[in-house]
C-alpha cells in the first residue's frame, strides 16, 4: 500500500489542491486496501478448502476446515491490511498540494 499511495502522490496533491477533504483522501486509500483483502480472501478462502487433504497433513489436532481457525485468520489478515493502509493513508493526508505537484 505504501507504494501504491507513493505513485498516487501527484493525484493526492491535486484533489488537496481542488479541496479534498482528508476524509476523502483517507476512504481512497482504505477503498483500495479493502478491495485487495477482499480479494485475497475470495481467492485464498476457496483455494484453501479446495486443498484440504494436503493442509490435513500439515495439522495437529485441528480439522482443515475448522470454521474458527479460518475466520481468525481472515480477521488478522484484514486487521493487518488496515494497520497497513491506514499508515501510508496518514501520510497522503499530510501532504502539502505544491510538493506533490512537482513530485517526479
Amino acid at each position: 500500500m505504501a507504494y501504491s499511495v507513493s505513485r498516487w502522490t501527484r493525484e493526492i496533491g491535486i484533489r488537496a489542491a481542488l479541496g479534498a477533504q482528508r476524509s476523502g483522501v483517507l476512504w481512497l486509500v482504505m477503498k483500495e486496501c479493502a478491495l485487495l483483502v477482499t480479494a485475497g480472501l475470495g481467492i485464498g478462502i476457496p483455494l484453501a478448502l479446495a486443498s484440504m487433504r494436503i493442509i490435513a497433513s500439515q495439522l495437529f489436532e485441528l480439522s482443515p476446515m475448522d470454521p474458527l481457525t479460518i475466520a481468525l485468520v481472515s480477521v488478522t489478515l484484514a486487521m493487518v491490511a488496515a494497520i497497513a493502509g491506514v499508515i501510508p493513508a496518514q501520510r497522503a493526508i499530510r501532504v502539502d498540494p505544491m510538493v506533490a505537484l512537482r513530485y517526479e
